[in-house]
């Protein structure tokens, strides 16, 4: 068994890549031979600056590497950002609960992703994608705030193209160019038509979960057949250090991802 100290030790590893998904969000594909489970997150640091909690977003199946996409908020995100190719960081983890992935099986599932929240739901796209045949029908929602903060375009084309997910975008601010949905992403519930014995991942601001999670509740879904991830203060990513304490919940070891019939009152709690 690691110790406390084991655990809160980083490894300095390569950056074998990096891709810029919008003006301010980046992701990174870091050397690493540690298995991950969708939802789970890992601490990253960058060299003089400090670390931060970012979750997985690649794919769970590719050994030897793991995605991380970072949208720049503060002087580690910033300083992780600029990161190139052959750098190093610190890494840690994974850490966390993840997406109750053998649950999907069989199963409908709706994604509604806000923002930079698709990130922490894309390896379970990713697994989806990997195998259509053990899933039921797939729909994603996806809620940004103008056409150049949608990340993961060229997925998302990719998966809209595929016959085993129905992909629905809106914005809440459109340009001239944009010909899609405009408004918040809880108004594609009615045209992506959900299926109430679905199982629901939501990840996003907590005001979008909030009203998705209510709106999917009066669409008939089961409470704990809807689940959201709870990423609030974390900083040493085992529930040590007591900042991410919400309610009787450490977030950061008992979730990120928890059903609704959990999060429901957690959530009642302000954002500090």
């Amino acid at each position: 068994m690691s110790t406390t100290i084991e655990r809160l030790a980083a490894t300095w590893t390569r950056v074998a890549a990096t891709r810029r998904e919008t003006a301010d969000t980046v992701t990174l594909t870091i050397e690493s031979d540690q298995p991950f489970r969708p939802g789970q997150f890992d601490m990253l640091t960058a060299l003089g600056v400090g670390e931060c909690p970012v979750s997985h977003s690649g794919h769970p199946r590719i050994a030897g590497v793991h995605e991380h996409t970072i949208r720049r908020v503060g002087a580690v995100t910033n300083a992780l950002t600029a990161i190139k190719p052959g750098d190093t960081v610190g890494i840690r983890g994974p850490y966390g609960r993840g997406w109750p992935m053998e649950d999907l099986v069989g199963s409908d599932i709706v994604v509604i992703a806000g923002g930079i929240g698709l990130a922490p739901l894309r390896p379970v796209i990713l697994a989806l994608e990997s195998d259509p045949g053990s899933y039921g029908r797939a729909a994603l929602l996806v809620g940004a705030r103008t056409p150049e903060d949608i990340q993961f375009t060229s997925d998302l084309d990719r998966w809209n193209a595929s016959s085993a997910m129905d992909v629905f975008v809106t914005v809440d601010r459109a340009d001239e160019t944009w010909v899609g949905s405009v408004g918040v992403v809880t108004r594609l519930l009615d045209p992506a038509a959900i299926n109430p014995e679905s199982i629901a991942l939501l990840c996003g601001p907590e005001i979008m979960m909030r009203f998705a999670a209510t709106d999917l509740l009066a669409l008939g879904l089961d409470p704990d057949r809807i689940y959201v991830s709870l990423e609030r203060n974390m900083e040493c990513g085992i529930g040590l250090c007591g900042h991410c304490q919400l309610g009787p919940m450490f977030v950061c070891w008992q979730g990120p991802v928890v059903p609704w019939s959990v999060a429901a009152d957690l959530m009642r709690v302000p954002e500090l």
